[in-house]
């Protein structure tokens, strides 16, 4: 916060005295160097030689000039976003003051107790709610300040390159080698800081999502069409849902002794799982599995094979998720367009509100049952070319949600006749011989054209036979 910025226009003013300098000297190149090999008083196989080596050298002159032209122009931008973006650090921490908290040198934030009268100071000192508030109220100032000083971070990563960017020589037919940039390309993003931004995709999946709607509408479509593919295998569509287990399940695990009953029916289940696998049910086989392997580790469900196997989920994310929001997803998508111009595409993340059904198709509610279910995405408005209505698509996946347990009191019914009590197959995760886990799963990425007045239809590929119970991790690499 102490830099001396007006430095970064003291440059600016530098290179723009450097790119006057170089249109000089191309001029004059041009006249007196350039100009001999293209006159009439010299001619020959000579003559075309040196105006090929000649050109060369007179476009590196200029594109000396257009370089430093632009190295200027990011200096100067840096000058002032960063004096914009120090001010509202500086303004957040006066603020945070203001509001009774003490701002270290290191951005530390802390109640200050010592603007509290003396009788105040007593009640603070015996009042575990007015700390608690106290706490809180700190929480957010360290948060907000957080933010303002990422900005600055972010802002100096968008410098360091739209420099990179000013120098980079992409021309590989001009005749040299890493030479000057003679075309510098205008930053497709809004600011410096929205540059830093876009460059800096979290290396954790959790917190790609939080990273994605941070970003301004129209950064997130340039990246989509520089990085779409890489984007949505690194989590862009997963979904803000803050799931969590219903109800506590069995209780604790391994908490109890098997008895010879608790191993009889632990091999029972195993047998139940073999012909699941054997009749086609390969879900219910593979979770059912995973819980008499007693890891606990959560498992991903393959939503696209629950798509495909259950037409009541099916149709249940088609017209709860997908037809019932897609209108207000359209209209909120149009309003950032027109917001940002009208002019450049933008993207738009939307989540559609959980609900929590019952899969109905005979392997699906062995396998899940009961679950929580949503759809994430991002619609994606596209200005025409002829300047009629813009093209807005909806790229989305279908999120699921649940708790493999036992509900208390219940019994389940296996295929060959076979009914278990829940109470029974519950005890083996008191017992430590089974292990109820978390699962949960994201489904392929799925594209819907808002401009279509067709409902919406979620269309699975051909899921073939993979899933099995030998194959217990699929999907697993990554746990959404």
């Amino acid at each position: 916060m102490t830099t001396d910025l007006s430095k970064l226009a003291t440059a600016a003013g530098k290179w723009e005295e450097m790119a006057s300098k170089f249109k000089t000297l191309a001029a004059q190149y041009k006249r007196d160097v350039h100009g001999v090999s293209l006159g009439e008083s010299w001619i020959g196989l000579s003559a075309q030689a040196a105006t090929g080596r000649f050109t060369v050298t007179l476009q590196e002159l200029q594109g000396a000039e257009e370089e430093a032209k632009a190295v200027a122009s990011v200096l100067r931008e840096a000058h002032t976003q960063l004096i914009d973006l120090c001010n509202r650090v500086k303004a957040v921490r006066a603020d945070a003051v203001k509001d009774g908290m003490r701002v270290s040198d290191l951005g530390v934030v802390a109640f200050d107790a010592e603007k509290l009268t003396q009788s105040e100071r007593a009640v603070y000192g015996h009042d575990l709610d007015f700390q608690q508030s106290a706490r809180a109220q700190a929480a957010e100032w360290t948060e907000r300040l957080n933010q303002a000083v990422k900005a600055v971070s972010d802002a100096d990563d968008g410098i360091r390159i739209a420099l990179e960017a000013a120098v980079l020589d992409t021309d590989f037919a001009d005749g040299t080698f890493n030479g000057f940039n003679r075309n510098p390309m205008e930053s497709p993003y809004s600011s410096l800081e929205e540059a830093g931004k876009a460059a800096n995709m979290p290396a954790d999946r959790k917190d790609v999502s939080e990273w994605w709607r941070s970003l301004a509408p129209v950064t997130r479509a340039v990246l989509l069409l520089e990085r779409g593919d890489e984007l949505r295998e690194a989590g862009i569509l997963d979904p803000k849902y803050p799931w969590k287990s219903p109800d506590p399940g069995s209780g604790p695990f391994g908490v109890e002794d098997p008895t010879p009953r608790d191993v009889k029916l632990h091999a029972i289940a195993l047998g139940i799982a073999t012909a699941g696998d054997v009749i086609g049910e390969t879900g219910a086989s593979r979770n059912m599995l995973h819980y008499l392997r007693g890891t606990g580790e959560t498992l991903s469900l393959d939503v696209d094979r629950m798509l495909d196997g259950d037409a009541g989920f099916k149709s249940s994310i088609e017209k709860e998720h997908l037809e019932s929001n897609q209108e207000a997803w359209r209209k909120q998508a149009l309003d950032e367009f027109y917001r940002a111009g009208g002019d450049k595409a933008v993207a738009v993340p939307v989540e559609s509100a959980a609900k929590h059904r019952t899969l109905e198709s005979e392997e699906w509610f062995h396998a899940v049952g009961s679950h929580a279910q949503n759809v994430s995405g991002t619609v994606i408005v596209t200005p025409s070319t002829d300047g009629s209505t813009p093209k807005i698509t909806l790229d989305y996946q279908v999120n699921v949600w649940d708790r493999y347990n036992w509900d208390e009191g219940k019994a389940t019914s296996f295929p060959g006749g076979i009914e278990i009590a829940d109470d029974d197959m519950g005890r083996l995760h008191t017992v430590g011989i089974g292990q109820e886990f978390d699962m949960r799963g994201g489904s392929s990425t799925y594209t819907h054209d808002l401009n279509s007045p067709a409902s919406p239809a979620v269309t699975p590929g051909d899921q073939g036979r993979e899933g099995t119970r030998a194959d217990v991790s699929r999907g697993d690499d990554e746990n959404r």
